[in-house]
């Protein structure tokens, strides 16, 4: 199949939309500039890259897709590594904010308004698919794997950063995780995160089978520790706690 199937978004994309759109781009879009300004930076704690390697070390003349790509600094940072790449996100505000942080610094590469489960480029097309806390965190792995293995050329990589299983698992419905289990993990997938979108938290194991089953094998898989005093702009996590346990992840595989 060369391209996706035009279908209409299903459910949790549309409420992610609504979501982005209306509550959440203002907030994230005032952090771009930032962002675009600096250095590559991972995560809730904007570890460095030289920290946290997630951009593979070569970008020269790499075609990528950033899925998910709210604000596209990512694909900034890709297209100053000499990469060639093009960003996909769901909402319409984040990419307005994008397309003005693109003129500011000068820097150009094409932005799609859709979903990154469904990317309307040709099978084959990139030889980098990565995801930053976007389609790896709000579109369905079932989908959305599938489809960056569509995308990818054989040899080609996808690296996507999320949250970590165990993080899922002690979160209340507000402030930030602790040390008790409050959720089951067989089963878990799609997550009401309580404002009306739909968060996606694919356990290890069968995160591990959907990449196998969809034409991966699996590189690394990195458990992000926070720096020593670090800070963060997100409320959900305690530096303290993300000290101890893995707060994050980050997954790397091969297109075969």
């Amino acid at each position: 199949m060369d391209e996706p199937q035009n279908d209409e978004p299903p459910e949790h994309a549309r409420r992610n939309r609504e979501l982005w759109d209306a509550s959440y781009s203002a907030w994230f879009g005032s952090l771009a500039r930032d962002q675009w300004a600096a250095d590559p930076h991972w995560g809730l704690f904007a570890i460095p890259q030289t920290e946290l390697p997630v951009l593979p070390d070569d970008l020269a003349g790499r075609d990528a897709i950033e899925l998910g790509c709210g604000t596209a600094y990512v694909s900034a940072w890709i297209a100053r590594g000499g990469g060639r790449p093009v960003g996909i996100d769901n909402s319409e505000r984040q990419l307005a904010t994008a397309s003005a942080m693109q003129a500011e610094f000068g820097v150009s590469f094409p932005l799609l308004h859709g979903n990154a489960e469904a990317v309307p480029r040709p099978a084959a097309s990139f030889d980098l698919a990565i995801s930053e806390h976007g389609a790896a965190s709000w579109c369905d792995p079932y989908r959305w794997i599938p489809e960056a293995a569509r995308l990818l050329r054989p040899g080609g990589e996808l690296v996507f950063m999320r949250n970590s299983t165990l993080l899922a698992l002690c979160q209340p419905p507000e402030g930030p995780a602790g040390t008790e289990l409050l959720h089951q993990q067989f089963g878990m997938n799609a997550l009401d995160n309580g404002d009306g979108g739909v968060n996606f938290q694919l356990p290890t194991g069968p995160m591990i089978r959907l990449l196998r089953e969809s034409g991966f094998v699996l590189e690394d898989l990195i458990e992000v520790q926070a720096p020593q005093n670090a800070t963060s702009p997100y409320d959900y996590v305690d530096p303290a706690w993300a000290r101890q346990w893995p707060c994050e992840e980050v997954w790397k595989a091969r297109r075969v």
